[in-house]
């Protein structure tokens, strides 16, 4: 078969997924990715100049990777190859190449080879491309989900300019579904669909940044619904979540859904209950809330709940949001659910938090004391005027403990509790009371 007989135009629409028909033919068209397709870009600036080398593409599925590599072809007019490497070989990419060169001495266009998955070949294959590469035609674009610097033969990665592409936006996604709705020619106009906005919100949600995912959603949904009686098919939340084959959970962030359980979750920590604590952070995260919210709530609970009862909660807590941030969803769960765990059954105590807010109630409401003038700072002209005089170093001391004021007007904020760690500071604090 001659590869380049076929375009992707040529093919009938109606045996295309809707999510290849609403393939954007222009960056016009083109929904996310501002980061590098923005106004005043590097690679806007190469598309729109038609000065585009070699370019690679990663990122997670569903984002463009592909749509980008037809928006080019279509903007600089280029002929447009796409291969997938699972089912490529050097025997194909020979053939590509050479034929690739034949329209361009004859006075033809360039050639865009799109190779999806490029990962998947090995050095040798990709070695093949290095010659023709370098010398611009074909235009090589490819795309992969992993990490190209560690999958892609580092002489093919310095001829090409390398994007990393991010998962697309709820409200990317909203753009794509409604455009796809609404167009009559590519998309779905014709069936006159009537979404509700919860059905259009949780389909953005729930497919996690792949348009994909939220247009062969929509597109099964659409057209196994059956219509009213004028014809409208009424796209609900219950046909979205049968649709993407997701429950959909009563969570809105900005509504009292969000504040409830998240109020729940709080409150089962408090009250040493793991499993309801567990119930409530699954009840977020299947929900699409982000983890660092849940891991500050944890850390906040393990200082201001568990406080010095259990000083390692709030380390294991802050751990917790480290890994969350550097792992990302879904593997984030883990070290999430260990630290929800944790601090539920941590002991307890708040007297830390009641401490802080007794001084600042302090601070606000009564004289600011002076500082002691045997605990200022001696240095400089401090001699002079007395300030250190008669401070009494701890460390010089049985125990390393000496009675000494630190407050001109005595102060009693701190009242540890009888449990866990605490228990043994208040011990220690009792002992030092009764020094003489």
């Amino acid at each position: 078969m001659d590869l380049f007989s076929e375009k992707p135009e040529q093919i009938n629409p109606k045996d295309q997924p809707l999510a290849v028909r609403m393939r954007p033919r222009s960056l016009k068209e083109y929904i996310g990715q501002e980061h590098i397709l923005g106004p005043g870009k590097l690679l806007r600036r190469a598309i729109d100049a038609d000065r585009l080398a070699s370019l690679i593409l990663f990122g997670p599925a569903g984002i463009g990777k592909t749509s980008l590599a037809w928006c080019v072809a279509n903007m600089t007019s280029s002929n447009y190859v796409s291969i997938n490497a699972t089912t490529s070989n050097v025997e194909e990419l020979r053939k590509i190449i050479s034929r690739a060169k034949q329209i361009k001495s004859s006075g033809g266009k360039k050639t865009i080879l799109f190779i999806d998955e490029i990962h998947r070949f090995n050095k040798a294959q990709q070695d093949v491309l290095l010659p023709d590469v370098e010398s611009g035609n074909p235009v090589l674009i490819g795309a992969t989900v992993h990490n190209p610097f560690f999958t892609i033969a580092s002489a093919l990665l310095s001829r090409s300019l390398v994007c990393e592409l991010k998962s697309l936006s709820e409200k990317d996604i909203q753009k794509i579904v409604t455009a796809a709705i609404e167009d009559r020619e590519r998309g779905l106009g014709k069936l006159r669909i009537k979404i509700d906005k919860k059905a259009l919100s949780f389909l953005a949600k729930t497919s996690e940044g792949d348009a994909r995912r939220a247009l062969n959603a929509l597109e099964i949904g659409a057209l196994s619904t059956p219509g009213s009686a004028d014809g409208t098919v009424n796209f609900t939340l219950d046909v979205a979540s049968e649709s993407i084959q997701k429950k959909p959970v009563l969570y809105d962030k900005d509504e009292d859904a969000h504040y409830d359980t998240a109020s729940a979750f709080i409150k089962s920590m408090r009250g040493s209950d793991p499993d309801a604590a567990i119930y409530w952070m699954a009840k977020m995260l299947y929900a699409g809330e982000d983890p660092r919210f849940i891991a500050r709530r944890i850390c906040i609970l393990a200082a201001e709940d568990v406080g010095n009862a259990d000083p390692l909660a709030l380390v294991l807590a802050n751990a917790a949001l480290q890994i969350a941030e550097f792992v990302g969803m879904p593997e984030a769960r883990i070290p999430l659910a260990q630290a929800c765990i944790y601090v539920s059954c941590a002991p307890k105590s708040n007297a830390s938090y009641l401490a802080i807010d007794r001084a600042t109630q302090d601070i606000a409401s009564e004289k600011v004391q002076e500082v002691p003038d045997h605990l200022k700072d001696a240095h400089l002209d401090g001699d002079a005027l007395g300030h250190g005089k008669d401070y009494k170093y701890a460390h010089d001391y049985p125990g390393h403990y000496v009675k000494q004021e630190y407050t001109r007007k005595k102060v009693k904020y701190y009242e540890p509790a009888d449990i866990g760690h605490e228990a043994k500071i208040k011990q220690r604090l009792e002992k030092n009371k009764n020094r003489v």
